[in-house]
């Protein structure tokens, strides 16, 4: 049985013992968080705001496929955010992708309604053709989850029929605005009700498409209204680095009222994300001191090779520097870009690692 046919249903149970560690750290992290960013001036805030919708927006597509340039989604929130951009961006995905993002953060303290999820999925999926952009998903066919190859398929799960959507969509929001959790303290509230919301959205299902990606935003955005403050973390990232585990603890909670583990996992990816995320302001703050130290030592064409290392963030430039990626950056020859980097070595704003053909630099701060 899925958690949807059982007559309880959605009344979820949960044993919250375990998840005073994971609440207490949180807190601790947050606060870090919020103590850097208020040290930061606001360029630098709008800056580490901007790492952290792209790295949402490209994660949560990730998870579900489809792959995404980083220069158009950074562009493409830039401009959502009312920042110049001289890049021109003209895959559509990118742009539904980034306008929810900046609405989801933007919409915090408002109040989940039916429109304003409908909404969402409007922005989401209006270039795709195919689908029946912010309105439920309808027909008799069953909505299944399942992988294999064709007349191998494994059903993981089936969603409630598109009869009964309406009314489970008016259930959850009816939940979400008068829920049981009003005994515990505002992180943990925060985090349980984040987990319940993503894994009860799920479970309905109520789009043809772009269910994942809606989900996660309002885990996101109930971390935010909860918490009655924008929280800078992304959850989508932690998911992405392990789909497997991801889909097994949401196939797992979606077979049981019984959500105590779900909880706690979701739980640690909220941690896990907010601990990242103060690793990516500590990096701002890195990058501001580094260009600092070096910016009346680079050349036009060093400033823009260097910019594009450090937009890789905390993960790094793949594959370090080279010769090769250099000249293709500053659109300029071997010899030129064999000096520029000799160059950055010598100032010790470039290390070099490995020798011969495998030569490569990085960055060094």
């Amino acid at each position: 049985m899925y958690n949807w046919q059982y007559k309880d249903w959605p009344n979820f149970r949960f044993m919250l013992e375990n998840l005073q560690t994971i609440t207490i750290s949180f807190a601790e992290k947050l606060g870090q968080v919020n103590g850097l960013i208020t040290a930061l001036n606001d360029d630098l805030k709008q800056e580490t705001i901007i790492e952290i919708l792209i790295s949402e927006a490209i994660k949560s597509s990730e998870i579900e496929g489809e792959y995404m340039s980083r220069i158009d989604m950074m562009s493409s929130i830039k401009r959502n955010l009312g920042l110049r951009s001289d890049t021109q961006v003209t895959d559509k995905r990118v742009a539904g992708m980034a306008t929810l993002m900046t609405e989801v953060r933007d919409s915090y303290l408002s109040y989940l309604t039916l429109d304003m999820i409908l909404r969402w999925h409007k922005i989401l999926m209006e270039s795709f053709s195919t689908i029946n952009a912010g309105r439920w998903r309808e027909g008799s066919e069953p909505m299944q989850v399942v992988s294999g190859a064709y007349g191998r398929e494994v059903v993981h799960y089936e969603a409630p029929s598109s009869a009964i959507l309406a009314q489970e969509m008016e259930t959850f929001i009816n939940w979400f605005s008068h829920d049981n959790l009003s005994h515990l303290d505002k992180i943990s509230k925060a985090i349980v009700k984040s987990a319940i919301v993503h894994l009860y959205f799920e479970s309905i299902h109520p789009f043809e498409d772009g269910n994942g990606r809606i989900g996660r935003a309002l885990a996101e955005y109930t971390l935010s209204h909860t918490l009655q403050s924008p929280i800078l973390l992304s959850i989508s990232k932690v998911l992405e680095n392990d789909k497997n585990q991801y889909y097994n603890a949401l196939k797992a909670a979606q077979s049981t009222l019984d959500i105590t583990d779900w909880i706690l996992y979701f739980g640690k990816v909220i941690l896990t994300a907010q601990i990242e995320a103060k690793q990516l302001v500590e990096f701002t703050v890195k990058k501001v001191k580094y260009f600092d130290s070096f910016k009346e030592l680079l050349n036009e064409r060093q400033q823009k090779v260097i910019n594009r290392m450090f937009e890789a963030g905390v993960d790094g430039f793949q594959g370090g520097m080279t010769t090769k990626k250099y000249m293709a950056i500053a659109k300029t020859s071997k010899a030129t870009a064999t000096r520029d980097l000799q160059h950055l070595n010598e100032i010790g704003a470039l290390q070099v690692l490995g020798a011969g053909r495998s030569v490569r630099y990085e960055l060094v701060f």
